[in-house]
């Protein structure tokens, strides 16, 4: 009765085998007239599939493997309409498989234990019997007794064990006896694979010799006796033993000497004979092994215990740098032009720092350039009063300076220095170095700078040049907040106490504010002048009252006008279609990236941080546009903006900056954040 297996069911991957033979009929050979082979049967129990497979016998001249492949198997005649079960199989049993059979003579333990669980009872296992012909063949093989000893060296494991780890020792061959002989600096290249030995020899520059690719060719390396070398045919792998010596017929028998009588013992350089300080015998050539690399030293440390790789000076001290020096400057063109016809052949311009501008150049509202107001450092009364805005272009360390008009001075305003980098002053003119610049660092807001020959007080800078050296303080030590304060907390420590009492007086009426001028004489009091103007306006703007600051819109929207204008943007009516059907709720307020995304839809010629701007002025609190009064604002042909109401003084100033505090868009200084961060104090 057949199993009820199904795929997938407990059965799934179990398999009955069954050890079988058959006999097949030799009638083409007198040898033998029959042949016995043996073969496996599987029985899967999930689909009652049946496989026979042949196992492969080397040189049997058969062709072995899968006899019958993996299907289910009709009965023989009469009941080929039914197919084998397991209840067909037990041990010392025949099957028939397709008129051959096969005759079942033991089986595995998993198949027995399967089985007995079945109620099968089990049969003793069958005799295996063996072929004639087979071990007829088997007895003259081992009776052979070949004439030609062959010896085996099984070098399989070793290499697969080494193969690609190579030692490497740093070596020196004195070669100073012979004429015109050197100190001879080589690597040695260990291959732990097959033991041999490659060496190279390291050329060094301009030193008339030829550049050969070994010094040694990669072999295994003989230890030779002091003697010397030996002889042609002094050394052989084996002795070849001559048998009938040329008695018969003028021809000789030879064969190979199992007693390897009469053959040299050599012996080679192994692992354990490379240390450092070695010498080994190259060919004649005595090697001192100087030093190794650090594979070499842990192979050593694990596999002999070695710890001491102390390395031996070999090589030579390198020659002193001759330094290069470079003729002093003539006076024609730059230093730097000047510089480059002593460095080539050919003189090449001088490099720029093409880098370095096109990340400082001006992009949209980003200018990258700091505006200081200064006044010349004179008693002259005529002098003294005018102002001068100097302004440093990032992209190139370039500084131009311009006079602002006055009215009644007698002196007109306009360019009062050419952009151009300037050397700091107190500098050789004529030298080999190349001169300093002022850099941008040297710009802050009480700087004196000297301008070929004009002393310069920088007293004030524009916004921008504060928000750019804020946002870079690690560039700007003037404008580094923590810098300042621990430099603050250096000065002021010894007498925080009193410090603390005097910002306390300053506020009578416990406000927890105080106005900035009160602030920068307080604190140039307290710090004895040691902290910079720029350093106390820091300060200031960091610990100042967040007022609201609103951006004239104004401006903004005749900026952006002017740039419509100029391209001829008139479509105001489609846009605001466009703005009313994506609002879906009808309530005129859309998102601002949802703007945004519209207005790049159009193509408007406005730079995104301007246009960014704009939709900010007019957000609401959830960041919502109203964009009805959006577009209204960039209808210049329907709502233009005047001109002259975007027109401002981009620094303002006073009139009299001698020990006076510039002008801030900071009123009041919260004092008490400063002092907690400062000192500790919370009170």
């Amino acid at each position: 009765m057949a199993l009820p297996l199904l795929p997938g069911n407990s059965f799934n991957r179990s398999v009955l085998s069954f050890d079988a033979y058959f006999d097949e009929e030799v009638p083409e050979k007198n040898q033998e007239l029959y042949r016995i082979r043996h073969c496996k049967i599987y029985f899967y129990l999930e689909d009652d599939t049946i496989q026979v497979v042949e196992p492969q016998v080397k040189n049997s001249g058969i062709p072995q493997g899968t006899i019958v492949r993996r299907h289910r198997i009709p009965l023989p005649p009469p009941n080929e309409d039914q197919f084998y079960t397991v209840d067909y199989f037990n041990i010392n049993t025949e099957v028939i498989f397709y008129a051959r059979r096969y005759k079942i003579v033991d089986c595995d333990q998993f198949t027995k234990c399967f089985l007995r669980k079945l109620g099968v009872r089990l049969n003793p296992p069958a005799y295996h019997p063996e072929d004639p012909y087979t071990r007829g063949r088997q007895k003259i093989a081992d009776s052979m007794k070949p004439l030609r000893p062959y010896e085996r060296f099984d070098t399989l494991k070793q290499f697969l064990e080494y193969d690609g780890h190579v030692l490497r020792f740093y070596c020196m061959w004195d070669d100073t006896e012979s004429t015109f002989g050197d100190p001879r600096e080589l690597i040695l290249h260990y291959f732990l694979a097959d033991d041999t030995i490659e060496i190279k020899e390291v050329i060094p520059v301009n030193s008339g010799r030829d550049a050969v690719p070994l010094f040694l060719n990669r072999k295994k390396l003989p230890k030779y006796a002091p003697a010397g070398l030996y002889q042609p045919g002094a050394i052989t792998d084996r002795t070849v033993l001559n048998v009938f010596g040329g008695l018969v017929g003028n021809k000789g028998r030879y064969i190979l000497d199992n007693r390897k009588t009469g053959t040299v013992h050599q012996e080679f350089y192994k692992d354990s004979d490379l240390t450092i300080g070695a010498v080994i015998n190259v060919w004649g050539r005595r090697v001192k092994l100087c030093d190794c690399d650090e594979f070499t030293k842990e192979y050593y440390m694990t596999k002999y215990g070695i710890k001491d790789f102390t390395p031996i000076p070999f090589k030579a001290p390198p020659p002193s740098k001759i330094e290069k020096k470079f003729p002093p400057y003539t006076g024609f063109g730059s230093e730097e032009d000047s510089l480059c016809s002593c460095l080539s052949l050919l003189p090449q311009p001088p490099q720029k720092d093409f880098k370095k501008f096109m990340e400082k150049d001006r992009k949209g509202l980003e200018s990258n350039l700091l505006r200081f107001l200064a006044k010349f450092i004179t008693d002259n009364p005529i002098d003294k009063d005018r102002q001068f805005i100097i302004s440093y272009f990032l992209s190139d360390d370039t500084i131009s300076v311009f006079e602002t008009p006055q009215r009644n001075t007698g002196i007109l305003g306009g360019k009062f220095l050419e952009r151009s980098r300037i050397k700091k002053p107190g500098q050789e003119l004529f030298k080999s170095e190349i001169s300093e610049y002022f850099k941008a660092q040297d710009l802050f807001v009480g700087a004196k700078v000297c301008f070929h020959g004009h002393n310069f007080l920088l007293v004030d800078a524009d916004e921008y040049a504060f928000n750019y050296m804020e946002k870079h303080a690690d560039e700007f030590p003037m404008a580094n907040i923590s810098l300042i304060l621990n430099k603050l907390k250096a000065i002021g420590e010894p007498s925080s106490r009193e410090i603390k009492q005097i910002f306390a007086a300053t506020d009578p009426d416990h406000t927890k504010v105080i106005e900035y001028n009160p602030f920068r004489n307080l604190m140039v009091n307290i710090t004895g002048g040691k902290l910079s103007e720029h350093e106390i306006m820091t300060i200031g703007r960091h610990y100042s009252e967040q007022n609201e600051f609103e951006m004239d819109i104004n401006f903004l929207l005749a900026v952006a006008q002017e740039q419509l204008k100029k391209n001829s943007v008139e479509n105001f009516g489609q846009l605001s279609a466009t703005f009313v059907y994506n609002d879906r709720e009808k309530c005129g307020l859309l998102p601002h990236e949802k703007c945004r995304t519209i207005c790049k839809s159009f193509r408007l010629p406005l730079a995104d941080d301007l246009l960014r701007a704009l939709l900010t002025m007019f957000e609401d609190g959830k960041e919502q546009v109203d964009y009805k009064k959006f577009v209204n604002g960039l209808n210049w042909r329907e709502n233009p903006v005047p001109t002259f109401q975007t027109i401002k003084v981009p620094i303002k100033y006073e009139d009299d900056w001698s020990g006076q505090p510039p002008s801030l868009p900071v009123k009041r200084i919260k004092y008490l954040p400063l002092i907690q961060d400062v000192f500790g104090i919370e009170e």
